[in-house]
């Protein structure tokens, strides 16, 4: 296992992070952890040089960190732990340490290594402070050493992170980044010329990577590599990158991506400049069907209008054919609340509304086709 300076923190982390919003389950379609096996799995990890672990309020059906505090029972000394106070769920005066004191108790745990304000922008962190105090109610925690570090984790516009930055108030961070999501770069620069320490969740795009054909490394030029160390070398090849989160799921995703980062080696100039032209020009032949700008939405008959056509693009001009078919047939289930592209009536409302004048009927034929 490599190791690396988290930032200014002091603190030496292993490059490989476990994201612990995937843990072991039961029963297929649900959430919920199997125990027994996420415990052996956290613990196979420390045994194979992991030493950070993210989890949060919500991951695995509110379960995670009370799983995870199980699989670290004697073995606190060996390990960093990093979760989240959610914002949405912090209403009024104490509610930050309210979810704090319920967190070290799930954790089994005095304190927490690298505590987040959870999926930030710089608008809403301050509006949630407004209405409940929760800057200096970490400021306090840390200083009664319930928590070690102040950090944030980041789903917003990229320009906001400089804004956060220069707060002053942080010392680590955490933000999506990889090879098909790269909107975050200049943030994640400029956090760690502040000497944060940056962390990255979804290295392999929550599976999309890992679906890539392995003749994408060959078409640029990458001795036979899998796809998923590919995109696993493109993150850690980034200079500001400390931690590579990857929710992994089972002994041997665990040890694929051990062995994977154990042998990183950078990538070269060619080789990432190589990757930047194909990812502009997949970027430029998707947008020549769709940019997302989703004025097509809402559909008078909820069809998934923007979710659709990102599918589409996955599966026609990046390849990732089994990942957008699953998500295409997701639509209706979980957070996907609308219709899949049968339910077009073709009353063409969507039409008017595309910027591009894309032939959005004919298209959502073509993936009802393309889906079967």
């Amino acid at each position: 296992m490599q190791y690396t300076q988290f930032g200014n923190t002091g603190v030496k982390v292993s490059r490989l992070g476990f994201g612990c919003m995937r843990l072991p389950t039961k029963e297929k379609g649900k959430n919920v952890p199997d125990v027994e096996v996420s415990v052996a799995l956290l613990r196979k990890a420390v045994e194979r040089g992991v030493n950070y672990f993210d989890t949060a309020v919500f991951y695995n059906e509110r379960l995670s960190e009370q799983t995870l505090g199980q699989a670290m029972r004697g073995l606190r000394d060996k390990i960093y732990l990093s979760t989240k106070c959610p914002g949405w769920e912090s209403q009024k005066p104490g509610d930050y340490r309210r979810t704090l004191e319920a967190q070290l108790k799930r954790l089994e745990t005095s304190y927490i290594d690298f505590y987040h304000f959870h999926g930030i922008s710089y608008d809403n962190f301050f509006e949630t402070d407004q209405r409940t105090g929760w800057i200096d109610d970490a400021r306090k925690a840390k200083e009664e050493g319930l928590i070690k570090h102040i950090s944030f984790s980041y789903h917003g516009k990229s320009g906001d992170i400089q804004k956060l930055v220069d707060l002053g108030l942080f010392e680590t961070m955490l933000c999506q980044y990889n090879v098909l999501d790269r909107s975050n770069e200049e943030g994640m620069k400029y956090a760690k010329s502040k000497g944060l320490g940056v962390a990255v969740m979804g290295p392999l795009g929550g599976g999309r990577i890992s679906g890539l054909p392995k003749k994408t490394a060959e078409k640029l030029g990458i001795k036979a590599v899998a796809s998923a160390e590919l995109g696993l070398r493109f993150v850690a090849s980034n200079p500001n990158v400390d931690v590579l989160l990857s929710g992994m799921s089972s002994e041997t995703q665990l040890e694929e991506n051990v062995e994977y980062v154990s042998r990183l080696a950078s990538l070269s100039a060619s080789e990432l400049d190589a990757i930047d032209t194909m990812m502009k020009e997949n970027k430029r032949l998707a947008e020549l069907y769709c940019t997302g700008c989703k004025y097509c939405v809402p559909c008078p008959h909820g069809v998934e209008i923007p979710h659709i056509f990102k599918m589409v693009n996955y599966h026609r001009i990046y390849g990732i054919k089994e990942y957008a078919k699953k998500w295409y047939d997701g639509i209706g289930t979980g957070d996907l609340k609308g219709k899949k592209a049968d339910a077009c009536t073709e009353c063409g409302e969507c039409e008017e509304k595309c910027p591009q004048k894309i032939e959005i009927r004919k298209q959502l034929k073509e993936a009802v086709e393309l889906f079967k």
